[in-house]
C-alpha cells in the first residue's frame, strides 16, 4: 500500500511529464546537438564543433549589427512596456464595477486572442503605402503629407510600427493573471495598511498591491519575456518579406527562419536558437529575482 501511495503523484504527473519531455526537453536537446553540426536537411549532419557560434559572432554582420540590436531594442520596449501597461490596466479595471470590468477586460484581451498574422491584415490596411491607406489618407486630408509614405517598407518606420502593433495585442494571459491577482487581495489588508500609515493610492499600490500579488507579477513577467522574444511573425507579415526591408524589422526568430527554412542551414539556425534560448533564460532569471519568493 505504501508503494502505491508513493507512485500516485507520479501517475497524475505523468501526462504533463510526457508532454514536457516530448515537446520541450527533446527539441531543446536536439537543437543544442544540431548547433554543433552542419546540416542542410538532406545530407546527414556533420560535426563542426563551435564553428557555427564563431561564425555567428565574428562573420554574421547582419546578426551582430541588425538582428541582435533589433531584438534587444524590441524586447526592452515591448516587454517592460507591455508588462507595465498590463498591470496599470488590471489595477484600473479592479476599481470599477464588475459588469463594466468584465466587458472592458474582454475588449482589452480580445486582440491577443487573434493570431498575429491575422491581425496584421488590419494593420496593413491602416499603414498601406498608397493613398487608400487609412493613415496616409488622413494625413493627406489634414495637409500634413503631400504624398503617401511607404510606412511598412521604410526602415525608419517599420520597427516603430512593429512595437506599436505588438503593444496593442500584448494584453494576454499575463494581463488576466494580474487582474485576478488584484481582485483576490483581501480588502482587510488595505484597511490595516491605512491604519498603519498609508495615505494615498500610490502608497497602497507600492506597499500592498504589488507585494500581495507577487506570484501573478512573476507569471506576467515570464510570459512577457517569452512572448516578446518569440515575436517575429509580425514584422514579416507587415512588410511581406523575410528578411524585412534592409533588416529594419529583423528579429532573432526571423533570422532562425531565414537560415533554417529558406537557406536550409539547419545547424546554423539551431545555433541562433540556442543563443535566443540563453537570452530568454537570462531575462527570466531577472524576472525571478524581482518577483520570485525570497525563500
Amino acid at each position: 500500500m505504501k508503494n502505491k501511495k508513493d507512485f500516485a503523484p507520479l501517475f497524475f504527473l505523468s501526462p504533463y511529464l510526457l508532454f514536457f519531455i516530448t515537446f520541450i526537453i527533446i527539441p531543446v536537446g536536439a537543437a543544442i546537438l544540431l548547433s554543433f553540426t552542419y546540416f542542410n536537411a538532406i545530407e546527414s549532419p556533420s560535426f563542426v564543433g563551435l564553428s557555427n557560434y564563431v561564425s555567428l559572432i565574428t562573420q554574421d554582420e547582419v546578426f551582430m549589427q541588425k538582428v541582435l540590436p533589433n531584438t534587444l531594442t524590441f524586447a526592452l520596449i515591448v516587454g517592460p512596456g507591455g508588462y507595465i501597461l498590463s498591470f496599470i490596466l488590471a489595477w484600473a479595471l479592479a476599481q470599477i464595477p464588475k459588469r463594466a470590468r468584465t466587458i472592458l477586460a474582454l475588449i482589452i484581451y480580445s486582440p491577443s486572442m487573434t493570431a498575429g498574422v491575422a491581425m496584421s491584415v488590419v494593420w496593413m490596411i491602416i499603414f498601406s503605402g498608397d493613398q487608400t491607406g487609412y493613415l496616409n489618407s488622413l494625413l493627406i486630408t489634414l495637409g500634413i503629407l503631400v504624398e503617401p509614405i511607404q510606412w511598412l517598407q521604410s526602415p525608419d518606420y517599420l520597427m516603430k510600427i512593429m512595437i506599436f502593433v505588438t503593444l496593442w495585442g500584448s494584453m494576454g494571459v499575463g494581463f488576466l493573471a494580474m487582474l485576478s491577482g488584484v481582485l483576490n487581495i483581501n480588502s482587510e489588508v488595505y484597511e490595516a495598511g491605512y491604519i498603519d500609515g498609508i495615505r494615498n493610492r500610490f502608497q497602497e499600490v507600492i506597499y500592498i498591491t504589488i507585494p500581495s500579488m507577487r506570484p501573478q507579477m512573476l507569471f506576467g513577467a515570464v510570459m512577457a519575456v517569452v512572448g516578446t522574444f518569440q515575436a517575429g511573425a509580425i514584422g514579416v507579415a507587415l512588410s511581406g518579406a523575410n528578411p524585412t526591408p534592409q533588416y529594419a524589422g529583423q528579429l532573432m526568430v526571423n533570422h532562425i527562419e531565414d537560415y533554417g527554412f529558406i537557406r536550409y542551414e539547419m545547424g546554423y539556425a539551431a545555433a541562433v536558437s540556442v543563443v535566443l534560448l540563453l537570452i530568454v533564460y537570462i531575462f527570466s532569471k531577472v524576472a525571478w529575482k524581482l518577483f520570485g519568493e525570497k525563500d
